[in-house]
C-alpha cells in the first residue's frame, strides 16, 4: 500500500509541474495611419496575411514550425521580427513614422525591440550610401566595423533575451559586415565612375572569402546571407548566359543544380523564370521543364504553369493580339489591324519608366536607320488615365517619332494583358500578315535589334 502511495504522489507531482506545450503565437497590435488593410508576415517556408480593423487593430493566432526572422510589412514598410511559438507580441506603429515608432510589449518583446533599435542604427550609420560607398578603402572598413561593434553592445546588454535568438543574431551581425564589404567594389564603381577600379588583395576578410552558401537555416534568418547566396548564384548564370539572355538555354543553368538549399533555388528559379520562360527565346520549352523539375515550392511551380500556358501561344508564327482605336497622338484612334501590310515594331511603356526612356535615343536612331523601309514604329503608353497630360507632353518635348498611342486601360489594356505583359519596356514585332515575329523582340539599345531587322528584309 505505501509503494502504491508513493507511486500515486510521484505521479501527482509531474502532473502539475508538467506545463502543456503551446504550438503556436499571439500576434497583436495597432496602427496609426495604416496605408493599406493587412498586415503580410513572410519567411521561407511561411506566409500569413492579418487583417488591419478599420480602427487600426489587428490580432492573429501564428502557427509556427521553428523559431525565426520574419518579415512584416504594411504596404511599402517593412522590418525584421523575431517570432517563436509561446510569443504573445504586441506592436504599435504609425505608419508615417515606421522604423522610429514602432515599439513591441509582451512575450517576445525584448528581442523585437533590440531588432528596432538595430534598424535605426544601421540608418544612422548608412543614411548616405553615396558619401559612404565613395569612401576609400580603409575608411569604408572602419564604418563597416564601428556599426557592426555598435549593433553588438546593442545585443550584448539584452536581458532574459531568448538563447537561440543571441546565437543567431550574433552570426547576422557577421554576415550584414560580409555583405557591405562584399557589395563595396561594385558600388564604389558606380558612385565614383571609376570602372576600372578594384579593391586590393587584403580587402575582403577570409571569412568572407571561405564563405560557402550550404546553410539553410543561416538563408532564412539572414537577410544579408540571403542576398549575397542569390548574388552568387545569379553572377554565375549570367556570366554563362552572357548579353544575349533572349538565347539562354540550360546548358547556361547549371549553376542551379549544385545550389544545397532548397530555398535558395526555388528563389533563383521563380526569379529567372519570369523573363526566361519567353515565347521570344526559341529554348522556352526546355527551359520551362528545366525550371518546374528544379524547383521544389508548389505556388512557384504553379507560376512557371502559367507563365508557360500564355508564352506558348505567343511564339513565332502565332497570330498576333490585337489592340483597337486606341487614341493616336496625331489625331483619331487607330488599331493593329490598319497596319497590315507592314512590319510592326511596338514599344510598351510609360513616362514613369526610367529604363523606358533611357531606349528612347536608341529608338530615334533606329527608326532614322530604317526610315522608308516596310516598317513602322509604334509607341503604346499603358499609363494611366490621370496621366494622359503628361504623356502628352513628353511626346511633344522629347519629339517622339512613329507613332505614338495611349492604351485604353493602361496594365488592364487586352492587348497587354493578352501578350502577358508585366513589366516595361517590352518590345514587340509583328510581320506584315499580323503574325508574331517575336513577342520579346531586342531592345532598340541592343543590336541584335538591327540584326533581326536585316535578316528579315525589312
Amino acid at each position: 500500500m505505501k509503494h502504491l502511495l508513493f507511486l500515486y504522489c510521484a505521479m501527482t507531482m509531474v502532473a502539475c509541474t508538467t506545463e502543456p506545450k503551446i504550438d503556436y503565437a499571439l500576434l497583436s497590435g495597432q496602427v496609426i495611419n495604416p496605408t493599406a488593410d493587412k498586415i503580410t508576415l513572410n519567411g521561407v517556408d511561411f506566409n500569413q496575411d492579418i487583417s488591419i480593423k478599420p480602427d487600426g487593430t489587428f490580432a492573429d493566432t501564428l502557427k509556427l514550425s521553428e523559431p525565426g526572422f520574419y518579415d512584416f510589412s504594411i504596404g511599402r514598410e517593412a522590418t525584421k521580427v523575431y517570432l517563436k511559438n509561446g510569443d504573445n507580441l504586441n506592436i504599435s506603429v504609425d505608419q508615417n513614422l515606421f522604423d522610429e515608432t514602432i515599439k513591441y510589449t509582451g512575450v517576445g518583446s525584448v528581442e523585437n525591440n533590440y531588432l528596432a533599435a538595430k534598424q535605426l542604427n544601421v540608418e544612422k550609420h548608412t543614411d548616405n550610401s553615396q558619401e559612404l560607398y565613395m569612401l576609400e578603402e580603409s575608411a569604408f572598413k572602419e564604418k563597416v566595423e564601428a556599426l557592426k561593434q555598435s549593433n553588438e553592445m546593442l545585443l550584448t546588454a539584452l536581458i532574459d533575451a531568448d538563447a537561440s535568438f543571441i546565437a543567431d543574431e550574433t552570426k547576422n551581425l557577421e554576415y550584414d559586415s560580409y555583405s557591405m564589404l562584399n557589395s563595396y567594389e561594385g558600388s564604389h564603381k558606380y558612385y565614383t565612375k571609376n570602372e576600372d577600379f578594384k579593391v586590393t588583395s587584403d580587402f575582403l576578410p577570409e571569412g568572407l572569402k571561405q564563405l560557402t552558401f550550404d546553410d539553410a537555416k543561416a538563408y532564412k534568418n539572414s537577410s544579408s546571407y540571403k542576398n549575397m547566396a542569390l548574388r552568387n548564384v545569379l553572377d554565375e548564370i549570367f556570366e554563362s548566359i552572357g548579353d544575349d539572355y533572349q538565347n539562354t538555354s540550360t546548358e547556361n543553368l547549371k549553376a542551379i543544380t549544385e545550389v544545397k538549399i532548397p530555398a535558395l533555388k526555388n528563389d533563383v528559379i521563380s526569379y529567372l523564370g519570369r523573363f526566361l520562360v519567353s515565347p521570344g527565346n526559341p529554348n522556352m520549352e526546355s527551359l520551362y521543364t528545366f525550371f518546374v523539375n528544379n524547383a521544389t515550392d508548389s505556388k512557384i511551380k504553379e507560376n512557371l504553369d502559367l507563365t508557360y500556358a500564355k508564352a506558348k501561344d505567343l511564339v513565332r508564327g502565332k497570330p498576333s493580339p490585337q489592340f483597337n482605336n486606341y487614341e493616336n497622338h496625331k489625331g483619331g484612334t487607330l488599331s493593329l489591324a490598319d497596319l497590315k501590310g507592314k512590319y510592326v515594331y511596338i514599344d510598351v511603356w510609360a513616362t514613369w519608366c526610367g529604363p523606358c526612356k533611357r531606349e528612347i535615343p536608341f529608338l530615334k536612331e533606329v527608326e532614322t536607320q530604317f526610315h522608308g523601309k516596310n516598317i513602322e514604329f509604334v509607341r503604346t503608353s499603358i499609363d494611366v488615365a490621370k496621366d494622359h497630360d503628361k504623356w502628352t507632353t513628353m511626346v511633344e518635348e522629347m519629339e517622339l517619332g512613329g507613332i505614338q498611342l495611349f492604351a485604353d486601360n493602361d496594365w488592364k489594356s487586352k492587348f497587354v494583358t493578352d501578350y502577358a505583359i508585366d513589366g516595361i519596356p517590352r518590345f514587340i514585332l509583328v510581320d506584315p500578315d499580323g503574325n508574331i515575329v517575336s513577342a520579346d523582340a531586342p531592345r532598340p539599345s541592343n543590336p541584335k535589334l538591327v540584326e533581326l531587322f536585316n535578316s528579315l528584309k525589312i
